[in-house]
């Protein structure tokens, strides 16, 4: 079992900051990319930014120049720095992480799986 929890969610103004936080925890032999999407009411899920166990980084339009994803791989940890919000910017921000379980790797199944948080709320006032 893997799972992912979130924190860092809530209520800001708009032009604020925000950081939220994703660490996975379980029977974890490797996770391949992790990232952040997000769902606005009545609207589909969307990438926001992922990036991979190298470091490698890739965003949503909507937010280049204001988001900033990061990772720490020693504790399987992703981070999301959100600056000068926009009321847009208002969702329900969901984790993912594409994990390679323990039991995956003792079978030599090495196709990541998808894991995802239960969820942090942003709230962007304008």
């Amino acid at each position: 079992q893997v799972q992912l929890v979130e924190s860092g969610g809530g209520l800001v103004q708009a032009g604020g900051s925000l950081s939220l936080s994703c660490a996975a925890s379980g029977s974890i032999f490797s996770i391949n990319a992790m990232g952040w999407y997000r769902q606005a009411p009545g609207k589909q899920r969307e990438l926001v930014a992922d990036i991979t166990s190298d470091g490698i980084t890739n965003y949503a339009d909507s937010v280049k120049g204001r988001f900033t994803i990061s990772r720490d791989n020693a504790k399987n940890t992703v981070y999301l720095q959100m600056d000068s919000l926009k009321p847009e910017d208002t969702a329900v921000y969901y984790c993912r992480a594409a994990v390679i379980t323990t039991a995956q790797a003792m079978a030599h199944m090495y196709i990541p799986r998808s894991d995802w948080g239960q969820g942090t709320q942003v709230t962007v006032s304008s």
